[in-house]
């Protein structure tokens, strides 16, 4: 996955906007304005690429076990957050589009229900 098919799936996803609170390096993507993947493009560039995703807690600790490549959240909450390495080949495409698809379910989930009937 490069950062061009990691920006174009998460926009696809209905009422996700992309933003650069932080700085001008960390590209962050919201749901009704809450966070739910975020990378930062430097390290991208210099073949560090990692995106940061929400995750159950369970689950977080499953794939840390199982994956090198999962590891607890950069500068987030470690127990909510996974920091999942996407050029190190160990996880398929496919892996890594269900580990956004997860960070976005768990998101919408917990909007409050009158904003999730407007995605």
């Amino acid at each position: 996955m490069n950062i061009e098919d990691y920006r174009s799936y998460c926009l696809n996803k209905k009422g996700v906007t992309e933003h650069f609170p932080f700085d001008n390096d960390t590209l962050v993507f919201k749901v009704c304005n809450k966070m739910f993947a975020l990378a930062s493009l430097k390290r991208w560039e210099n073949g560090e690429a990692f995106i940061n995703l929400k995750c159950d807690p369970d689950y977080a600790q499953e794939l840390r076990a199982e994956f090198d490549s999962v590891k607890p959240g950069y500068h987030m909450h470690k127990k909510l957050w996974n920091s999942v390495y996407v050029l190190t080949g160990e996880l398929s495409p496919t892996l890594i589009t269900k580990l956004i698809d997860h960070s976005y379910e768990l998101v919408v989930k917990g909007l409050p229900k009158r904003l999730r009937e407007h995605i």
